[in-house]
């Protein structure tokens, strides 16, 4: 019986221990990191400037996984239709500080406020938000909508649970979520991403840079709280506030999406029936880096129109 206790011991430990010897994100591992950090009341924020000083600022908010580096085609053409584009990593992902704390609309919506009054912007923002960087777009608008241009969205979480799953649902609770997720998590990441490594203008660089943030220490944690916190909030509310306050909206989907399904696109219809769709039928879930320049084109124009 007592060796079937270590037994026992040894298996809950082990993930445990894995994850208290990954790479620690510190003063070292952020000095050769582009851009600049913004010491906030939550932790160090990394983030990065594009463009003209003087251009309209938009801000682009990224995804559960895959932090600001997953925006630098999109940043980079962007910048060269005059935007003045802010990217930063949210708060357990890339170089920015992994907080404890429940990963929910106020954690994230926070952080971005703290970011912008660091930086003195309170006005004329476009809010461009990618998968869970949507929720937080969506959400962060309505709370601010009279500082606010226009909202882009792209293959947005919010409208569907993404907690499906018997891993993920596990991941959800307190505790034991965190060690299911620091267990299992890492290799389920690892499929997803060598799937999307043999899909048609994928980047292996982007590919890279995803799988290696499995290394960080905190980065498991956070994504389970954000799996339980902000992708299990309802987010009718906002994105009915954003249409009664007359903030233009575009969300463009990939019809191929395997993470967030294409019926994500009526249901967001339903909530705010004056959002402008674009649907790419030859698009997944990588759109911001697999269809850059279409992407950007319709930006383009929607920003044309709607400012």
């Amino acid at each position: 019986m007592m060796w079937a206790y270590l037994i026992l011991a040894a298996v809950i430990a082990t993930p445990l221990v894995i994850e208290a010897t990954r790479k620690r994100m510190n003063a070292a591992a952020r000095s050769e990191a582009p851009g600049q950090f913004a010491e906030l009341p939550d932790g160090v924020t990394h983030y990065q400037w594009w463009g003209p000083e003087n251009g309209p600022v938009a801000v682009c908010i990224h995804g559960l996984t895959t932090p600001s580096f997953v925006w630098r085609g999109i940043a980079q053409g962007l910048s060269q239709i005059g935007f003045r584009v802010l990217t930063y990593d949210l708060y357990g992902r890339g170089y920015s500080d992994r907080p404890k704390g429940r990963q929910d609309v106020a954690f994230f919506r926070r952080q971005l406020s703290e970011l912008l009054d660091d930086q003195r912007i309170d006005d004329d923002i476009t809010v461009v938000g990618y998968s869970m960087g949507g929720a937080i777009a969506a959400a962060f608008a309505a709370a601010e909508a009279v500082a606010i241009r226009q909202v882009v969205l792209l293959a947005p979480a919010g409208m569907t649970d993404l907690s499906g799953g018997f891993f993920r649902r596990m991941m959800t609770l307190p505790v034991v979520g965190t060690w299911m997720a620091l267990e299992f998590y890492p290799n389920i990441l690892r499929r997803g991403i060598a799937a999307e490594r043999s899909q048609p203008g994928a980047s292996q660089r982007i590919a890279d840079l995803q799988e290696a943030e499995i290394n960080w220490r905190g980065f498991i944690p956070a994504v389970a709280s954000s799996l339980r916190g902000i992708l299990r909030e309802d987010l009718r509310p906002f994105h009915e506030t954003l249409q009664k306050e007359g903030v233009p909206v575009m969300a463009i989907w990939g019809r191929q999406d395997d993470v967030i399904p294409i019926t994500a696109a009526d249901r967001l219809i339903d909530w705010n029936p004056t959002v402008q769709t674009v649907i790419l039928d030859d698009a997944g879930h990588g759109l911001t880096y697999t269809h850059v320049t279409t992407v950007l084109d319709h930006i383009h124009e929607f920003t044309h129109q709607s400012g």
